[in-house]
């Protein structure tokens, strides 16, 4: 086989690994930065329903900003989604151990 086309195909192979490689490194910072936001998003309306210590009002809450939030945003803040990010922030309300997690999780 010609040595021209050998290292050019070794180059090409060499190159597909590295973009691999980069899309990999981009997802994982994509989703461990997505996962933060969920996160204080979670924590945003934990610290405003707290005050009125009130299921309905929580309820109200999350139902109002949902609405408001679906139709420029899509359905990643949705009402189940907010209940979700709030429940995360309610198990990890401590900023760092959230951090912590997400590291453990994208690696």
């Amino acid at each position: 086989m010609n040595p021209e086309i050998t290292n050019i195909q070794l180059i090409t192979t060499e190159v597909k690994q590295l973009i691999a490689q980069s899309r990999q490194n981009v997802a994982l910072t994509v989703n461990a930065e997505i996962s933060m936001l969920y996160w204080q998003i979670g924590k945003r309306i934990n610290q405003e329903t707290l005050k009125e210590n009130r299921a309905e009002y929580w309820n109200q809450v999350i139902s109002i900003l949902s609405q408001h939030l679906v139709t420029e945003y899509g359905g990643s803040v949705s009402e189940k989604n907010l209940r979700r990010m709030v429940h995360v922030e309610a198990t990890f309300p401590d900023e760092k151990s959230c951090v912590s997690l997400i590291r453990q999780l994208t690696c």
